[in-house]
């Protein structure tokens, strides 16, 4: 007969070596999908490494003793199963925690959420040990729905039913299990050529590696004039060089001015005299001379 537990009750597993933990729920429409697992936990009451941690994407323990097992549906339920070999776990193990998370949305949007725990020794159709119907779930993404755990030399089973808002992160990361946190990619240059194509874009060029990034300044910079390349001698030209025309002066040129014509010298070496450089001569006569005038001035 299966009991039906309360939540925080517990009931012993007498003679029972492996269990099947089956996580149920019927799905409607918007219903988030839901996810079962396990943690292996030591007598701290946290995981010995985060391979302790069997889920979706990790669901076999190296031990080889818990196991999670694809999702199925009977009817109008969906079930997700783990299985717990009680008998050959480590020492080490002190429980076993069976939890449950959704991607999306929360517990509250989940109808008929329940857990059943049936002996695996027993066959497919045996009828279920324990029956734990999960509710008070408002704004919950993770569960611990019950735990698997050791006393006075056998197992028990405790209903549980206590959320997490923080999703299976929150809950793995309490037991100690380490979540990497998703890193940002470098943009593939190929996609980002191909996006700014599509969206009518040139595409984005790389600066060199060997050039560091210019540092912004309060004031602009004055504009300097761009050094013109250095060309390789190795390399020919691309085409002929080009004729390079002076540009039309803005105003026409002066004429020189005329240089006075150059005089031959006279007939005995002397130049002739320059007008002007000579002061005119005194406006006066000079008296007769001669003997047949002197007495006439007398």
């Amino acid at each position: 007969m299966t009991k039906v537990m309360p939540k925080g009750s517990n009931t012993p597993l007498a003679n029972v070596a492996a269990v099947r933990a089956v996580l149920r729920w019927r799905p409607v429409s918007g219903t988030p999908d839901v996810d079962a697992s396990a943690l292996l936990l030591a007598l701290d009451g946290r995981v010995r490494s985060d391979e302790d941690f069997v889920f979706y994407n990790q669901p076999r323990h190296p031990s080889g003793q818990v196991r999670h097992r694809r999702k199925s549906r009977t009817g109008e339920e969906v079930t997700d199963t783990v299985d717990v070999h009680l008998g050959e776990l480590p020492e080490e193990v002190d429980r076993v925690v069976i939890g449950a998370s959704v991607e999306r949305g929360s517990f509250d949007e989940v109808t008929g959420l329940g857990i059943l725990l049936y002996d695996i020794a027993a066959g497919p159709n045996a009828e279920a040990l324990a029956r734990f119907d999960i509710t008070d779930t408002a704004g919950v993404t993770a569960l611990l729905c019950g735990e698997l755990y050791r006393r006075s030399g056998g197992w028990k089973f405790r209903a549980i039913g206590q959320g997490y808002s923080s999703g299976l992160v929150g809950l793995a990361t309490d037991f100690g299990i380490t979540v990497e946190e998703e890193t940002a990619q470098a943009p593939n240059p190929a996609e980002a050529e191909q996006q700014a194509a599509q969206a009518g874009q040139p595409p984005l060029q790389s600066p060199p590696a060997q050039s560091p990034p210019a540092q912004p300044t309060s004031e602009p910079a004055a504009a300097q004039p761009a050094a013109e390349p250095a060309q390789s001698p190795a390399q020919p030209a691309a085409g002929p060089e080009p004729v390079v025309v002076p540009p039309l002066p803005s105003q026409p040129p002066t004429p020189p001015s005329p240089q006075p014509a150059v005089q031959q010298p006279s007939g005995y070496g002397y130049p002739p005299p320059q007008p002007g450089l000579l002061p005119e001569p005194p406006d006066f006569a000079l008296p007769l001379q001669g003997p047949q005038f002197q007495g006439a001035h007398r």
